[in-house]
């Protein structure tokens, strides 16, 4: 058993580590990281198992396990409830300094949403009388959980595609993603974004610096031209910094500065902030660029919230799928419906 747990658990890192160098810019980053933790839950068991009279001799090892599972499972048990409180507080705390404003709601309509799914959906389920009710209940339910295990993998992935060895990369682009201007005012996020490009800069003596970002509604001139302003007021050379001045959203982002670079294959960084990175990943992916993302920070209830709306973005950019697993779903269901009416 320990050997088919070894083997298994050594395949698992394997084809982790494959995802991690090859592609990571998709859900099964997160999905393999889920399962190889998951393996490694289940391989520690069965390590107790074999290794039980040793275990036996020496009773401070077995408290030391029984505690970190008591732990591990409080853990697990309390965790709806920390996720309730947590986007309650943030979503007050946002509303409050941010204004109110449908994007801003984002936190506390989740957790409205989270307290009726653990709290009150169950009780409905109780009441369900009739086979095409019971069915019916089982449809949202699995609808509800699949949206929610999509989103655990999101967020899951979006850590893994943030975490780098190193940042000196050997980087030949890297491309600050505009974030709004204040009338020609760099604001508090788009200096984020742009320091964190320097920072990269710094580390990659080679590397040029595009700035991406054309002009939208109530701003002065395009984000490009601001940015590359603030860039070399605080060192950086004019002749590493590349204005791209024409896009308006994310995806303009990427394919606009992708036509600015030189070479075929060259070392592309994305810099942006640390909420926005996956799903910029996942827009230059589709686009054939390849790259890696770096995540500016900012404040945590503003990343929560906006959190929130990047995997609304993520949904609507794979809505035929998900639209499709769960349309699949729903048939099965109806058609054991109509087998038991039968």
């Amino acid at each position: 058993m320990l050997e088919i747990m070894s083997g298994a658990t050594l395949t698992l890192l394997i084809i982790f580590g494959a995802v991690m160098l090859r592609e990571p810019r998709s859900l099964w980053s997160g999905v393999l990281f889920f399962i190889l933790v998951l393996d490694l839950a289940v391989f520690s068991v069965v390590i107790a198992a074999v290794y039980s009279s040793w275990l036996s001799e020496h009773e401070i090892v077995i408290w030391l396990l029984l505690a970190l599972t008591l732990i591990a499972g409080l853990l697990v048990l309390a965790f709806p409830l920390f996720l309730l409180v947590m986007f309650i507080v943030e979503g007050v705390k946002i509303v409050r300094r941010e204004g109110l404003s449908p994007s801003n709601l984002l936190s506390l309509i989740f957790a409205a949403l989270w307290f009726g799914f653990i709290f009150i959906w169950p009780v409905v389920g109780t009441m369900q009388q009739g086979t095409l009710g019971l069915i019916l209940y089982v449809i949202v339910s699995f609808s509800a959980v699949y949206i929610l295990a999509l989103m655990a993998m999101f967020v899951l992935s979006a850590l893994l595609n943030l975490m780098h060895l190193g940042r000196r990369r050997r980087l030949d682009y890297i491309v600050v993603l505009g974030a709004g201007l204040d009338g020609s005012r760099i604001t508090p996020l788009l200096a984020a974004r742009i320091d964190r490009g320097i920072q990269l800069l710094r580390y990659n003596p080679k590397a040029r610096l595009i700035l991406s970002g054309g002009q939208g509604p109530g701003e002065d001139l395009p984000e490009g031209e601001a940015m590359a302003a603030y860039a070399i007021e605080r060192g950086v050379e004019p002749g590493r910094v590349i204005i791209e001045r024409e896009s308006v959203n994310t995806e303009e982002n990427l394919r606009f500065s992708r036509r600015l670079m030189e070479g075929r294959r060259p070392r592309i960084a994305i810099v942006t902030t640390a909420y926005h990175v996956f799903r910029s990943l996942i827009l230059a992916k589709h686009q054939g660029i390849r790259c890696i993302g770096f995540g500016a920070r900012t404040k945590w209830y503003f990343t929560l919230n906006a959190a929130l709306r990047e995997f609304a973005g993520y949904l609507s950019l794979t809505r035929k799928k998900h639209i499709a697993v769960l349309g699949i779903f729903a048939m099965l269901m109806l058609i054991l419906y109509g087998l038991t009416t039968i």
